[in-house]
């Protein structure tokens, strides 16, 4: 089993067989491999020994079983947007690239679904999409590869209304740690046939297999859409006005929070003139009548917890603007400290806790004497608290992993979980122990030791070797 780096002699012999099947696909520079390290958050880049950018499920398969063969470990690796560490490679390895494989192999327009490779972007489908009168509306923010988003759960602004990747993937074909090729599922919207594999593989991060295609469901696109911002005197009220919103049963497809100091943030970055206060982005879809009356509705709840419509926009050059601030909220958090750097977190609890959860980390950030932009994708309770650390600070480095910490046991406490959407990664596997029972972390261990039993698929995520 993959507990330690991986031997030379074992490297050596898998990269003189990856020579000589890929040439100039395989790359094995200081700077290429780098790339393919975490670099978008604190965690430290760990660069696998190589990169290699294969083109089919068939040339993974080869790829994985000469590793397998070897001993030696495999990385997905789809755009590397993901904050938790998930493309590191703590024991070397190889990083399998899948930018390359980026065929839409069929979009089913009656049946609402496609099948793409992993290497797709969500961006890129629904630019192949734009003419079929359909979309696919999983928005992470980052314009992440299908296959990442698959392999993370990955989830975003639109999830209210839509759901996450677990709702839209009907399938995959995964490649396994021995080099198996497997297809989890057809094209029917349900089935009760043998046990739910589309489901194991959603949310595995790489650690069970790499996918390598995905059947996914499709929406059509809205006959109208309106977006607006509105704000409010304190972050009570706009959670009061959102669970209100949610148990009227209003379809909202987009209900974003920024805290004052995110909308300061996103003032400076993107040039806008929003009220520093606790904000709302929102966005209606529907028919044109439907989303006047969403509209009105929501601003008569708002109305009662003091919220006032700051923006609206339909057309879709202003609603874009709009949610490029939003989209760029992380750079634009960034841009508070440039000299600091982002932990980026990512708690979901109960709606009806919320507002408690980010009173009491909002008081804790202040207390720790930390600058800590909060973001939130609060009709499902998530959210995203980024305290901005200055890591040649011992003192504040110590404080700021202090104030994560209570924030995620804080959480849990809530009956929520330490990742909504980022998941685990190599961040977030010390609270895997604090959110489930030993029995429920023994079932994930038997499952991956079961299907890898050498620990080469993404060693060092989810499951301690």
């Amino acid at each position: 089993m993959t507990t330690g780096r991986v031997a030379q002699a074992s490297l050596d012999v898998t990269l003189s067989a990856l020579r000589a099947q890929f040439g100039g696909r395989l790359a094995e520079g200081v700077g290429v491999r780098g790339q393919h390290g975490n670099t978008l958050s604190e965690v430290p880049n760990q660069p696998p020994d190589a990169v290699v950018f294969p083109k089919t499920t068939d040339e993974v398969a080869t790829i994985v079983g000469l590793c397998a063969t070897n001993r030696v470990p495999v990385i997905a690796f789809g755009v590397g947007t993901s904050f938790e560490g998930h493309v590191n490679a703590p024991y070397g390895g190889i990083s399998i690239d899948t930018s390359l494989m980026k065929h839409v192999i069929a979009v089913n327009r009656d049946d609402l679904d496609c099948r793409v490779e992993a290497g797709v972007t969500r961006e890129e489908l629904n630019q192949h999409l734009r003419d079929s009168g359909l979309f696919f509306p999983i928005d992470p923010g980052a314009n992440a590869t299908l296959g990442g988003m698959a392999a993370t759960r990955a989830s975003g602004t639109n999830a209210v209304r839509y759901g996450t990747m677990k709702d839209a993937v009907l399938s995959v074909t995964a490649v396994l740690a021995d080099g198996r090729i497997v297809i989890t599922g057809g094209r029917a919207r349900k089935s009760s046939a043998g046990y739910d594999l589309t489901r194991l593989m959603v949310g595995s991060e790489g650690t069970l297999g790499i996918i390598t295609e995905i059947g996914l469901r499709l929406w059509g696109v809205p006959e109208e859409i309106s977006a607006s911002v509105c704000g409010f005197a304190d972050i009570r009220s706009v959670c009061d006005a959102v669970i209100m919103t949610i148990q009227s049963g209003i379809p909202v497809a987009r209900i974003e929070f920024l805290d004052e100091v995110q909308a300061r943030a996103c003032n400076v970055y993107s040039k806008l003139d929003l009220p520093e206060t606790p904000l709302l982005f929102l966005e209606f879809h529907g028919s044109p009548a439907s989303v006047v009356e969403q509209s009105e509705r929501f601003a008569e709840i708002s109305a009662e917890f003091g919220g006032k419509t700051i923006a609206s926009a339909t057309r879709p050059e202003e609603r874009s603007r709009l949610w490029k601030a939003r989209h760029d909220a992380y750079w634009a958090a960034r841009g508070l400290r440039p000299d600091a750097k982002g932990i980026s977190t990512d708690v979901c609890v109960p709606i009806s806790r919320l507002a408690d959860c980010i009173g009491e980390t909002k008081a804790d950030g202040v207390a720790s004497g930390l600058l800590a932009p909060i973001i939130g994708h609060v009709g499902d309770g998530n959210f995203h608290v980024m305290p901005l650390i200055d890591f040649n600070d011992a003192g504040e480095v110590a404080a700021g992993a202090a104030f994560v910490d209570r924030l995620v046991r804080r959480a849990i406490g809530f009956g929520g979980t330490c990742t909504g959407e980022h998941g685990v990664g190599q961040s977030n596997m010390k609270y895997l122990g604090v959110e489930f029972n030993a029995a429920t972390l023994g079932m994930m261990a038997t499952i991956k030791r079961a299907l890898d039993p050498d620990n080469i698929m993404n060693p060092g995520k989810i499951v301690a070797p």
